[in-house]
C-alpha cells in the first residue's frame, strides 16, 4: 500500500481546500460525476424567482448557485450556517444586493413573520414550523433534499454504519411534516441517481466536504479501506454509489 505511488498521490492531492459549495475541482475534470435527475432545481427556482417579490435562499453555501439565478426581486436574503462559507457568500452576493445572514439554529431565523413569498432550499436542513412562520400566506417553498440513506455504499465500503440520526429523513416524512405545519404539497418527486468516482482522491475530497456522511472521517483511520476502493477502481474503472434525492414544492395555506 505505501509503495503504491498512485494511491499516495491521490491521498495527498485530495488535501486541497474546499470552500463554498463548489465541487468543480473534481467535477470539471471528470473525476466525479452523477447521473441526471428528471427535474432541474435550478430551472424551477429561476422561474419562481421571476414571479417573487421577496426571496430567501436557505443554506446558500458560497452563493455559487444563487448568483446564477438573477435577476432577483427587490428584497433578497440568504442564510448560511457554515462559518467558513459566510465571508465567501457575502463577498459574492453582497454586490448583487443580497443580504447574507449567518445562522446557528434552523428553528431561529432572524426574520419577521410572513417576510418572504418565496423560500428556496437546496440540500439544507430546515425547521418546517419556522419556514411557515417566515413565509407569507400563499407563499411558495421549494426544496431539494438528500435522503438519509444517501451514498450508503461509501459507509459500507469503509465499514461504518449510516448515521441513525438521519435515516428517517425521506420524502414521505418531509411531506407529512410540511403538511402538518400549514403547507399544501403541489409537487414532489424522488429519484436515486448514481454518483461515480473515477479515483480514490475524488472520493476523499468529497468526504471531506460532506462531514455528515462520516463525521469522524480521517484518511489515516480508513487508509486500508480506501486502498481497497483504490484497487477496485484500478480494476473496474470506477466506484459507484447510490444517491437519494427528492424535491418538494409546497404552498403555505
Amino acid at each position: 500500500m505505501l509503495n503504491d505511488k498512485s494511491f499516495i498521490h491521490y491521498l495527498k492531492e485530495a488535501e486541497q481546500d474546499f470552500s463554498g459549495w463548489d465541487f468543480s475541482y473534481v467535477t470539471d475534470t471528470g473525476r466525479m460525476a452523477a447521473s441526471l435527475l428528471s427535474w432541474s432545481y435550478g430551472s424551477m427556482a429561476k422561474k419562481l424567482i421571476t414571479e417573487a417579490t421577496s426571496l430567501l435562499d436557505m443554506g446558500t453555501g458560497g452563493g455559487e448557485l444563487l448568483a446564477k439565478l438573477q435577476p432577483f426581486p427587490q428584497s433578497v436574503f440568504a442564510t448560511e450556517g457554515y462559518k467558513p462559507n459566510f465571508p465567501i457568500a457575502t463577498k459574492r452576493l453582497g454586490p448583487l444586493g443580497v443580504t447574507v445572514v449567518e445562522i446557528e439554529e434552523d428553528n431561529l431565523l432572524p426574520f419577521a413573520k410572513g417576510q418572504f413569498d418565496l423560500i428556496i432550499n437546496k440540500h439544507e436542513a430546515y425547521s418546517a414550523p419556522e419556514v411557515r412562520r417566515v413565509i407569507s400566506d400563499r407563499g411558495i417553498f421549494l426544496t431539494q433534499q438528500v435522503g438519509g440513506a444517501d451514498c450508503a455504499e461509501i459507509n459500507e465500503a469503509l465499514g461504518i454504519p449510516l448515521n441513525d440520526e438521519y435515516l428517517h429523513w425521506q420524502l414521505d416524512f418531509a411531506k407529512r411534516e410540511l403538511e402538518e405545519n400549514g403547507f399544501r404539497i403541489t409537487l414532489f418527486k424522488e429519484e436515486s441517481p448514481i454518483q461515480r468516482f473515477y479515483d480514490v482522491g475524488s472520493l476523499v475530497y468529497y468526504l471531506k466536504a460532506i462531514p455528515w456522511q462520516l463525521p469522524d472521517f480521517e484518511v489515516v483511520k480508513y487508509k486500508e479501506q480506501l486502498y481497497s476502493i483504490h484497487r477496485s477502481i484500478e480494476s473496474k474503472g470506477y466506484f459507484d454509489v447510490t444517491q437519494q434525492r427528492f424535491i418538494i414544492k409546497a404552498e403555505a395555506i
